[in-house]
């Protein structure tokens, strides 16, 4: 008997088929009985009759447990109203995989509980309509940047070289030669790729060791860092725009159903196309004073902050032009105010804070490694950062994109952690 996966049966309509997965519910009216199976494709309806089963068959289904793997043979029938619009007339079933005592029943379950058996929640339909969403995202990522003609570059995870803080960072002992970091960022050595390649990105698993408990932070998170050589900060600020406008567009196109299964406002996202609202770092403090923030020029943006600059927005704002002094060693002084930088910060809108953070590159080599001083790293480390400016230094600019943070503002989760299969925070290394 060929056994299909659930999302085919629409070709086999009249076949007999077995189709093979999880029991999710599973209901009887005397001599009916009712299975619903899930194979992550989807959910199929099971229809037995005990007049038509064998007796050790009927029998089976009622030992049936939530979770249970199990193979059901029937014929696929059309049925409008069934999961997916058809059903099984099943003529046979065999148990697979036993699952007595499943800890998750349709009770409520509290977040910790929950958290602690992430391994058996993912197969919650929440967590799978989230997971489909993620997965259109990083798709859709890659489609982005691959039509626009950009060359993957894979970084390194271990490096001697760091982007910020090195007190935010998890480091370890590397065999003879000193101390090595998990990466927080890939974009110094797509800076070097963008010099050989023009249009370069990478993308991939980035470490924060910030002891934040906040619901936008995770100790290990995904990221996705294009450079573009000969880009300044305003065209920056534009390749951001297409890039959202696309992610977003693209999981409203092809993840409907489950952005509906989260009950997701869709029309909070359709609103999501260039340009984006744009206010300076300096104006955006005076806006805040006005809203009741007790701000103050040369203070970073809090999450408090992002969100009321972005609450009555249609659309993500860039903040642009922060002062250096709460800024990495790397980004481009303002030829127009000293005491800023060429950078942005993008937020989205409905309180979900920064999902990009920008910024024209400094490509001076003088004004590079006085940078690197005040900030006391070592240039030693940055020598072939150093090179850089020194054999054929050009304009560019790149900006990093947090995954987690992108797909929970798309799919209208309140917490990160639901935005990843397994969440690493401070509190949480299990499972």
């Amino acid at each position: 008997m060929p056994a299909v996966q659930i999302s085919e049966l629409r070709a086999h309509a009249g076949d007999t088929v077995t189709v093979r997965g999880w029991v999710a519910t599973t209901r009887s009216s005397g001599k009916i009985a009712f299975v619903v199976l899930r194979d992550g494709t989807g959910q199929v309806q099971g229809v037995l009759s005990k007049k038509e089963l064998p007796e050790a068959a009927w029998e089976t289904f009622g030992s049936l447990t939530q979770e249970t793997g199990l193979a059901l043979t029937g014929v696929v029938r059309e049925e409008r109203r069934s999961p997916g619009g058809f059903e099984l007339a099943v003529s046979g079933l065999e148990v697979f995989g036993p699952s007595p005592d499943y800890p998750i029943t349709p009770k409520e379950h509290g977040t910790t509980f929950l958290f602690e058996h992430r391994h058996l929640w993912l197969r919650n339909r929440r967590p799978v309509a989230i997971a489909r969403v993620r997965h259109e995202v990083e798709q859709a990522i890659r489609d982005f940047f691959y039509q626009e003609g950009f060359t993957l570059v894979d970084t390194p995870i271990l490096t001697g070289a760091i982007g910020e803080d090195a007190g935010n960072l998890f480091a370890t002992d590397y065999f003879d030669l000193g101390r090595a970091y998990l990466a927080q960022t890939g974009q110094l050595y797509v800076e070097a790729a963008a010099a050989a390649l023009g249009k370069v990105y990478c993308f991939g698993p980035t470490f924060r060791a910030e002891k934040s408990k906040t619901r936008r932070h995770l100790t290990e998170f995904w990221m996705v860092e294009p450079e573009v050589a000969f880009n300044d900060s305003d065209a920056n600020m534009r390749l951001q725009e297409s890039f959202v406008s696309y992610i977003v567009g693209r999981a409203l196109e092809r993840r409907g159903e489950e952005l509906k299964e989260l009950e997701r406002d869709t029309a909070a996202l359709e609103r999501v196309q260039a340009p984006f609202h744009r206010i300076s770092y300096t104006d955006a403090v005076v806006r805040l004073n006005q809203l009741g923030s007790d701000m103050t020029w040369g203070a970073d943006l809090g999450a408090d902050d992002e969100t009321l600059l972005a609450k009555d927005r249609d659309r993500p704002i860039f903040v642009y032009n922060y002062p250096k002094e709460v800024k990495a060693f790397y980004m481009k002084a303002n030829p127009d105010d000293p005491r800023t930088v060429l950078n942005n910060d993008c937020l989205a809108p409905e309180g979900y804070g920064e999902i990009i953070g920008g910024s024209q590159r400094e490509d001076d080599y003088d004004r590079l490694l006085a940078r690197l001083l005040e900030q006391g790293l070592d240039p030693e480390t940055y020598r072939w950062y150093l090179d850089l400016r020194r054999y054929g230094t050009f304009v560019h600019s790149g900006f990093g994109l947090g995954l987690e943070r992108t797909v929970a503002w798309i799919c209208g989760i309140p917490h990160i952690r639901e935005a990843i299969a397994f969440p690493r925070q401070i509190h949480r290394l299990y499972p």
